[in-house]
């Protein structure tokens, strides 16, 4: 399962990266950069809250791991 959200950050990653080429480009129209730029934004906070949750499974499973190592001082 854990393979599942990484294939799904990657691919977040990559369509942002693509959207990013696409509003570069000068001659897009304002709709079609607006509607990109929405959907960006859509990404990058999909983006932010997986590694927020990856961060606090790291920070949890560090916490466990250093309080059963006091436990056995």
């Amino acid at each position: 399962m854990a393979k599942d959200k990484k294939i799904d950050f990657e691919l977040s990653l990559k369509e942002l990266e693509s959207i990013i080429e696409k509003l570069e480009d000068e001659n897009i129209n304002l709709e079609d950069s607006v509607k990109s730029f929405e959907k960006g934004i859509n990404l990058v906070k999909e983006c932010q809250q997986q590694l927020q949750n990856a961060e606090l499974k790291i920070k949890k499973l560090l916490d466990d791991g250093s309080s059963s190592d006091i436990e056995k001082i």
